[in-house]
């Protein structure tokens, strides 16, 4: 079962894993499978392992993305063995999976956020909408949960006692009060992106604000923190490889400083690395 420390030990257990990928490197190695497949989706995950790939051949590792489409689980496909690894989601998805499937999977690192923020024509902060203010956020439990919890970490309402991102999702039942008079709006993605004069700010994720030409860390007047976010997506294997030797210098490719720099430099802020 996972954990709410889980992933904040991410950080510290990579650094480990880089250390010892360093350290011993035939070692790591010596009981890798011939190729590691890693499941991934298309676009920005595929484009990322095209690099990590790369890394890892530099240090005798055979690493091959293998895209997922359609309603292929590369959650199931890892549990059957089919995938030494997957990389293309977050913890509150990983945890649902297990508990409703039953997979038998462990996160062994972490890799880049995809930012929720909040957008505006009108206001360039959180804390300077007026009272009255109109907020769209997202109607799916994901990502009303990580606008609810950014309207909390600046200061616009309150959440019940004892939420907890990592167990769990936040809706509007579980506001207990706003220390500034708003109004919430629900509504799809799709449609906050495509209606953000109508309101004062709206929460939008990042895939449907890209689209209409907005960055969060470049146009968001309220972003998501990455640190202590369960949102972070991860690299996640089979339980009983978890301590393999090769999963070591296989997370360690893809926190290499040549990984990171593609990132920051492709993407342009649209996806953000974590380590």
């Amino acid at each position: 079962m996972l954990r709410r420390d889980l992933l904040r030990t991410l950080s510290a257990a990579a650094l480990t894993l880089s250390i010892a990928a360093i350290g011993l490197p035939g070692a790591a190695r010596a009981d890798a499978p011939k190729t590691l497949r890693v499941g991934v989706r298309g676009g920005v995950d595929e484009q990322i392992w095209e690099v990590v790939t790369k890394v890892a051949a530099k240090n005798g590792l055979t690493v091959q993305p293998v895209v997922l489409t359609g309603t292929a689980s590369p959650n199931e496909a890892l549990n059957n063995g089919d995938l030494e690894a997957n990389s293309f989601q977050h913890i509150p998805f990983l945890r649902d999976q297990v508990q409703q499937r039953g997979y038998k999977l462990a996160v062994v690192g972490n890799t880049l956020i995809s930012p929720i923020g909040f957008y505006s024509k009108k206001y360039k902060s959180l804390e300077s909408l007026p009272e009255g203010a109109k907020i769209g956020i997202p109607n799916d439990p994901s990502n009303q949960t990580r606008a609810l919890v950014i309207l909390r970490d600046h200061g616009i309402l309150t959440l019940r006692d004892g939420f907890d991102p990592f167990t769990g999702t936040a809706t509007l039942a579980d506001v207990t009060g706003f220390k500034k008079k708003v109004e919430l709006v629900e509504a799809t993605s799709v449609v906050l992106s495509r209606s953000l004069e109508d309101v004062d700010a709206a929460a939008i994720i990042n895939s449907f604000a890209y689209q209409v030409g907005l960055i969060a860390t470049r146009d968001g007047i309220a972003v998501e923190k990455k640190e202590n976010n369960p949102y972070v997506n991860i690299i996640v294997v089979r339980e009983q490889d978890k301590n393999a030797p090769w999963v070591a210098p296989l997370v360690a490719a893809y926190h290499s400083e040549e990984v990171r720099q593609f990132i920051l430099t492709k993407f342009e802020g649209s996806v953000i690395p974590v380590f």
